[in-house]
């Protein structure tokens, strides 16, 4: 979700879901440890024993949340930033490449 019009305290949201919280961890830890490989650290955490069915990762212009399905309905956070557009990852890449042609990937490394 584009929020750099509604927020000033990130660019995107990133919002995907598991079937259990063992997925959920598991998704969470593979983000992490992805990007951490090409030298793009969370201001975040992963607890890889979490239970509560919602993990945010921070990474400054982009947080991410990953919610054991049931929870991403009950928090709907599509709905709460109903005025967000909604931006498939291609084009995500593509806005930040020619907005900031360092970026690798959509992210500042």
């Amino acid at each position: 979700m584009d929020l750099r019009n509604l927020s000033n305290f990130c660019d995107y949201f990133v919002i995907l879901s598991g079937t259990s919280t063992t997925q959920v961890n598991a998704l969470a830890g593979a983000i992490q440890e992805d990007l951490t490989k090409a030298g793009i650290k969370a201001l975040s955490r992963v607890n890889p024993n979490d239970e509560s069915g919602w993990v945010v990762l921070d990474f400054s212009s982009v947080i991410t949340h990953i919610f054991y399905e049931p929870l991403r309905k009950f928090y709907s956070l599509e709905h709460l930033w109903g005025d967000a557009k909604k931006v498939r990852i291609a084009e995500a890449k593509d806005v930040q490449q020619r907005r900031y042609p360092g970026f690798i990937g959509g992210i500042d490394k």
